[in-house]
């Protein structure tokens, strides 16, 4: 017994013992003992068959210093983090104490293969493997509490160990306690469940992906469903429109030009069409005769019918961009019966004014006229600079080409 005193090499203990013939008990604990694994082979009596190395400085490579025959080893409190595979073969271990260490999760036996009692309490293991004691047929019993478990799918393996193992665990339940997540926290392992589903990754992905169709069958048929009808209503409002003009009065003042520019915008814009707009527009030189909803519609007249009338009397349609107009559904319809003049009479009406940044993503996926005018027509950009106002508004009148 030669524990609290201040042998520092494992090597040079293990060459101090290679003559000892009748050795079978040997306590270093307490010690400053290390092995930096430098290649030299150490020798122990062979005699050998229990060695107390704990609460020493020993590292992984204590393992590859080791007493061939020992049958009851303990490194308890050191500072070991992995068990090497193929370093160490202890054929004659029958009891290992790993307790107090670093160790992420339980050794495998291949080196061992006669071990019967394992300590593995107070290391650093979260999600312990669930095949030890199919790699460890002869353990009876597994020390492997007070460990920082973390209560997920691949601890419900373990779990399921347990009760296969038949009391195998020493100290279970109550030295088996979840440390994360936080939420759980001081649940013992028995209490903890997860489903099926939850910890099956093929029957999670194929559920995840059951659902995924369903759920784009469903946005694809609400899509459909949304978008065809307002289409259909659309081009109905249309027909009926036209099928009227047709019967009025030859000659009549609804059939033919009356203003320069109608004017589609957002409500909340209204400040700027008011303020600036039309006042650099109907004033001055060159003044142009504007079409707004506000003064211009027929009262009596259905909404749908006036935008078509006041597109239809005008020589060009102003289209007042903003965040706000890709959210006015009455926009949208004025667009719409715009963007349908443009193609039935092969005209160049439509002038765009950007008077705010319209991220892509904004833009409804209904609006695709919208997205097919902004990426193939020049639009105008309101000027945050007054200096460079006049060239935008000589610019817009150029547009309307009076």
């Amino acid at each position: 017994i030669l524990q609290k005193n201040k042998f520092e090499s494992l090597l040079k203990v293990s060459f101090m013992t290679s003559r000892m013939k009748s050795l079978k008990y040997l306590d270093m604990s307490n010690n400053l003992l290390r092995h930096n694994g430098a290649g030299v082979q150490c020798r122990w009596a062979e005699s050998l068959a229990e060695l107390d190395l704990s609460s020493n400085q020993l590292a992984d490579a204590v393992f590859e210093c080791l007493p061939a025959n020992v049958k009851k080893l303990s490194l308890q409190n050191n500072q070991i983090s992995n068990v090497p595979r193929g370093v160490a073969e202890l054929k004659s271990l029958e009891e290992l104490n790993l307790a107090s260490n670093r160790l992420a999760d339980l050794p495998g036996c291949s080196g061992f293969p006669s071990l019967q009692f394992l300590n593995m309490e107070m290391n650093s293991i979260l999600t312990p493997s669930a095949d030890f004691f199919q790699s460890c047929p002869r353990v009876r019993e597994l020390q492997a509490g007070h460990n920082p478990f973390k209560c997920s799918c691949e601890l419900q393996a373990f779990i399921r160990l347990e009760r296969q193992s038949g009391g195998k665990l020493f100290g279970w339940p109550a030295a088996y306690v979840c440390e994360y997540p936080e939420g759980l926290r001081g649940t013992e392992l028995k209490d903890f469940h997860l489903s099926q589903l939850a910890c099956n990754t093929t029957l999670l992905l194929v559920t995840a992906l059951l659902l995924t169709l369903v759920l784009v069958a469903a946005v694809a048929f609400l899509c459909i469903y949304l978008d065809v009808p307002w289409y259909v209503r659309m081009t109905w409002q249309w027909t009926q429109t036209k099928r009227r003009a047709r019967h009025e009065i030859p000659g009549d003042a609804g059939t033919v030009l009356q203003f320069h520019a109608f004017i589609s915008y957002s409500e909340r814009d209204s400040l700027w069409v008011k303020n600036e707009l039309i006042p650099n527009l109907e004033k001055g030189e060159g003044c142009v005769q504007l079409c707004q909803h506000e003064r211009d519609f027929i009262p009596g007249k259905s909404i749908v019918e006036n935008i078509i009338n006041c597109i239809e009397k005008s020589y060009k349609s102003i289209f007042v961009l903003s965040p706000n107009f890709v959210q006015s559904e009455w926009c949208h319809y004025e667009l719409y019966f715009a963007h349908h003049k443009l193609f039935s009479e092969n005209s160049n009406s439509l002038i765009l004014i950007l008077l705010e940044p319209i991220p892509p993503y904004l833009i409804p996926a209904r609006y695709h006229k919208l997205k097919a005018l902004m990426a193939k027509r020049t639009y105008l950009e309101w000027p945050k600079e007054r200096s460079k106002r006049a060239l935008f508004w000589a610019n817009l009148r150029a547009a309307i080409n009076i």
